[in-house]
């Protein structure tokens, strides 16, 4: 790992000079990685709940189930808006802002989800929880500070959003689908720790680059850039909604693009800023992580699939081998992540490369049929170890005012793999 990488992120700890580089004389504070994977990996759980769940949350609802697949559907959407919002809010007020903002949105959608008679307000009550989860993961990445501990919150998203399906189903048997669909809240349990470190005084003072906690003040640029914000979740909505409505969401999306590359050329430095834009290396890693991830994801959906009409496996030994396949697999993205240093950026993006092609071919050609359950070991391998040092890459190469803006919209790539992913697998496997 070179200085300069462990430099990426920026550190409520670290001193800022003017220039924005990191002052030589700082010893910093960081806090345990393992509470800013608490803080942020548990929504993957909630997110992926209703797979197996969904006819008996249909059914205490008195509609159907696929009505009731709304609920992955509308959390992936808030998942996907929420991160550059959350961003731009850590960027502009500060971590402690976005940490009362997911923390709050959180608490107030589990509220809804578990009070919630209608399914409309449990739509609503799934999209703060999603809005919620997206912040408090904002906040956790923007002060991982290095790839090694970034990947301990990659692969513990991983691990949560592999146990999801069967853990919902368990708590389902066990209390009721509304206690399954909170587990997100257990993040809370972080946000004390988390917020005491944010309250920690800079000892050497903080300068106009910004740090978490401290956001930059350059002036004007950093007034909220609202028409910014809207072009940009609309486009967003639309491209999660294509799958659903094609023609119209294309049409949506097309025109809420040209509206927002025409908004970036007059306010440079607004929700999307154009040296994020301009530079190879953000462009590069935001694609590549955008690309593992709709590998991914659609390989979640697709292998069960292909696994029930190869084999004679139950549909619960296929779960279970599975699921032991993506734990697995996200524990080897943090020994990714943590050699990922002495690898050097070519290799790994070498590695991760071979990952992701690797997954879809075995898919579709692999000569033994048990062979299948590796795939999704691969591609949450691929996945997951590309998310935590693509981030810090994509940092590194953006200005320290603009790292979080780097890193939610390269978040926000990834998650829009998630609403790409499976769309591409129903349509390979129909």
């Amino acid at each position: 790992m070179t200085t300069a990488a462990l430099r990426a992120l920026p550190r409520s700890s670290h001193p800022v000079d003017a220039d924005g580089t990191i002052a030589a004389t700082a010893a910093p504070r960081r806090i345990p990685a393992l509470w800013l994977a608490l803080l942020a990996t548990p929504v993957a759980a909630t997110a992926n709940a209703p797979v197996l769940i969904l006819q008996e949350i249909s059914g205490a609802l008195g509609t159907s189930t696929a009505t009731a697949t709304w609920l992955v559907t509308t959390f992936a959407w808030a998942m996907a808006i929420g991160t550059p919002l959350a961003a731009g809010l850590l960027r502009r007020r500060g971590a402690t802002a976005a940490l009362r903002t997911g923390t709050v949105s959180v608490v107030l959608g589990t509220l809804a989800v578990v009070l919630s008679p209608w399914l409309p307000l449990l739509l609503v009550g799934r999209a703060a929880q999603a809005f919620g989860g997206a912040a408090l993961v904002t906040v956790a990445m923007n002060l991982a500070g290095d790839v090694r501990r970034m990947g301990v919150i990659t692969a513990g998203f991983a691990m949560w959003g592999a146990v999801g399906p069967l853990a919902g189903s368990a708590i389902t048997s066990a209390l009721s689908w509304r206690a399954a669909l909170v587990v997100s809240a257990v993040g809370l349990l972080a946000v004390p720790a988390v917020a005491a470190h944010l309250r920690t005084p800079e000892r050497h003072g903080a300068a106009s680059a910004g740090t978490p906690d401290r956001p930059a003040q350059p002036g004007a640029d950093q007034a909220f850039d609202a028409r910014g914000a809207v072009a940009l979740v609309t486009l967003v909505t639309a491209l999660v909604l294509l799958p659903h409505f094609t023609l119209p969401a294309l049409a949506v999306a097309l025109v809420a693009a040209v509206l927002l590359a025409l908004h970036v050329r007059t306010r440079r430095v607004g929700f999307v800023p154009v040296a994020l834009l301009r530079s190879p290396v953000f462009l590069a890693s935001a694609g590549l992580a955008g690309a593992l991830s709709t590998a991914y994801f659609g390989l979640l959906f697709a292998v069960p699939r292909l696994m029930d009409d190869a084999t004679t496996w139950a549909k619960g030994t296929i779960g279970v081998a599975q699921m032991a396949a993506l734990l697995i697999g996200g524990a080897a993205s943090w020994v990714l992540a943590a050699v990922s240093g002495r690898l050097g950026r070519g290799r790994v993006t070498a590695v991760l490369v071979l990952l992701g092609v690797a997954g879809p071919v075995a898919a579709v050609f692999a000569p033994w049929a048990p062979v299948l359950v590796v795939v999704p070991a691969l591609a949450v391998l691929a996945a997951s170890g590309g998310l935590s040092t693509l981030s810090v890459r994509a940092s590194e190469a953006a200005p320290a005012p603009l790292r979080p803006a780097a890193i939610g919209l390269l978040n926000l790539t990834y998650q829009l793999g998630g609403a790409f992913g499976p769309a591409i697998a129903l349509l390979a496997v129909a």
